[in-house]
């Protein structure tokens, strides 16, 4: 019996691209109100109408953490079409509710969905969906750092402080993501291969905490 293989488009339904854009936009604004410092300053920036850091910090997280997300998400639906999987991205409007709450209390919980994905797979082509999330940011946290060394070379301010929050933003997604815990990418990782779990988590998280720390986003 000779053994079919199912290709499947990659599309997008209208649902699919307003969770996707709503998404975006609510963690775009919970790390912009995480990283200006929670709620207090952040009632006190629109009560005295001083916004323009506020807004400023938003509309960076939108281009690094909001990015990043995104492409996260669309790593795993790529790669899930790939193996022939019907896959859409479905938000979570409880958990994106949670993580603009959590930001104004002064840290942050985000979880904001998942791509759905149903089909027959093998273990293995479970574990390389899950990893291919993880895997876009770290290889967006290259691309950011190209622009950061590029603006400080060309001396654009603008561009320097995007990659500089580039890096620090992705490397910290793939590092949390790969926590073997819950519903995130770890778990699903680390049940299929320890071995490929621990050669992306290790230096993931070692690299974003020393990226967090030294270029002082925290």
């Amino acid at each position: 019996m000779s053994r079919t293989t199912v290709r499947r488009t990659l599309t997008f339904s209208r649902r699919e691209v307003g969770d996707l854009l709503l998404a975006w936009a609510a963690l775009s604004v919970a790390f912009g109100v995480f990283f200006y410092g929670g709620g207090p300053l952040v009632f006190e920036a629109l009560q005295t109408g001083f916004v323009g850091p506020l807004a400023r910090i938003t509309l960076l997280s939108a281009v690094t953490a909001g990015v990043g997300f995104l492409l996260h998400e669309l790593g795993h639906k790529v790669v899930a079409v790939r193996f022939g999987q019907r896959a859409a991205f479905r938000a979570d409007y409880g958990m994106l509710f949670l993580a603009v709450v959590t930001a104004l209390a002064g840290f942050l919980f985000a979880a904001p969905g998942a791509v759905h994905h149903t089909g027959r797979i093998t273990k293995r082509q479970h574990g390389l969906i899950a990893l291919a999330g993880p895997v876009v940011n770290l290889a967006l946290a290259v691309v950011f750092a190209v622009l950061w060394i590029g603006g400080g070379a060309l001396g654009v301010a603008l561009l320097r402080e995007i990659g500089r929050w580039g890096v620090a933003v992705n490397l910290a997604l793939a590092a949390f993501n790969m926590l073997p815990f819950g519903p995130l990418d770890g778990a699903t990782i680390r049940g299929w291969n320890t071995v490929v779990w621990a050669a992306v988590t290790v230096p993931a998280v070692g690299l974003a905490a020393y990226a967090l720390f030294a270029l002082e986003l925290l």
